[in-house]
C-alpha cells in the first residue's frame, strides 16, 4: 500500500484559490503539487485562468483529474441538495448540457482521462420515470466525454453502495466510473464506507481523502473533520483499495472552514505515517 503515497494529490476547490498563482502556492504550503482541477472557473473566469496550463507547467504541478459542479445545486441541507443536484432537475439540465461543451473543451487542454461531479440523487427503483430520465441523461453526458476520451466519475455519498452500483450496471456505459469519498457516506448517512467500497470497488477510479463525523441531528450535516480525525476507519479504508486493486489518485478534500490548508496539510501527514509505517 505505500504505492498510494506516490498517488496523493489535493483537490483545487478546497484551497479556494483566487488565481493559478494562488492555487499553487497553497499546493506548496500543503506539502503535494498534483492536483484535481476544479473546471468552472475556466468557463467563469476565463481572463484568470486561462494561462493556467503554462503557469502549472512551469511550477511542476501535475493536473491528475477534473471536476465540474451543476447550476444551482445547494447543500444547505441533505434535503436542498437532493432537490437541486446534478442533472436530476429539470429546470438546470439545459443550461448544465451547455455548459458541459466548453468544461470537456477545458478538460481536452489538460489532457485530462477523469471528469468528475455529483450527478445527484440516483432513483432506486428501475420502474420510476424518474429512473429512466436520469439514466438517459447520465449517457448523454457519459458519451460526450467518451467521445473526448475521457471517462465520467460519479462522486458517492448521495446514494447507497447497493443503489449505486444498480444503477450503474442499468446504465452499461464503459466510460462512467466512481469517485469514492468515505467521508460522504457517513454525511449522507448511507451506511459504512467500507463494505461500499468493496461492492464498487470494480468501477472505482478515483478517491477523495476526506472525514467526517455523523450528524446527531436527522436531516442535517454531520461534520467535516482532519483526515485522521473522524469516523471513517483509515486502515480498512485502504487495505480495502489495495484489494480492488485501485490504480487512481487520492486527492485530499475539505470543503469547511477558514484552516483548510492546515487540516489538509494534518490529513496529509496522518497518511504518510499510516502508510508509511
Amino acid at each position: 500500500m505505500r504505492s498510494f503515497l506516490s498517488r496523493l494529490a489535493v483537490c483545487s476547490w478546497s484551497l479556494q484559490p483566487q488565481s493559478p498563482a494562488q492555487l499553487i502556492e497553497r499546493l506548496d504550503s500543503v506539502g503535494l503539487q498534483a492536483v484535481q482541477l476544479d473546471l468552472d472557473p475556466f468557463r467563469e473566469q476565463p481572463a484568470v485562468w486561462g494561462e493556467a496550463e503554462a503557469v502549472f507547467g512551469r511550477a511542476g504541478i501535475q493536473v491528475v483529474s477534473g471536476m465540474f459542479r451543476t447550476v444551482g445545486e445547494d447543500y444547505t441541507s441533505p434535503e436542498t441538495i437532493r432537490v437541486t443536484g446534478g442533472f436530476v432537475p429539470d429546470a438546470t439540465w439545459e443550461e448544465n448540457w451547455r455548459n458541459l461543451q466548453i468544461t470537456v473543451r477545458t478538460a481536452q487542454r489538460f489532457g485530462l482521462k477523469l471528469v468528475t461531479t455529483h450527478a445527484g440523487f440516483l432513483p432506486h427503483d428501475p420502474q420510476d420515470p424518474a429512473f429512466a430520465k436520469l439514466v438517459e441523461r447520465v449517457r448523454k453526458v457519459a458519451r460526450l466525454l467518451a467521445a473526448a476520451g475521457m471517462t465520467l466519475g460519479f462522486e458517492t455519498g448521495q446514494e447507497s453502495g447497493p443503489a449505486l452500483n444498480s444503477f450503474l450496471e442499468h446504465l452499461g456505459e464503459p466510460n462512467v466510473a466512481v469517485n469514492f469519498d468515505p467521508a460522504n457516506m457517513i454525511l449522507y448517512e448511507n451506511g459504512d464506507p467500507i463494505p461500499a467500497l468493496r461492492l464498487v470497488g470494480p468501477w472505482v477510479r478515483g478517491c477523495h481523502l476526506k472525514d467526517a463525523v455523523a450528524t446527531k441531528v436527522p436531516g442535517t450535516w454531520g461534520q467535516e473533520v482532519a483526515v485522521g480525525t473522524g469516523q471513517v476507519d483509515w486502515p480498512a479504508f485502504f487495505r480495502t483499495l489495495h484489494e480492488v486493486g485501485f490504480a487512481g489518485h487520492l486527492c485530499f478534500e475539505h470543503e469547511s472552514g477558514d484552516r483548510r490548508v492546515e487540516v489538509i496539510r494534518a490529513g496529509r501527514r496522518f497518511v504518510e505515517k499510516l502508510l508509511g509505517a
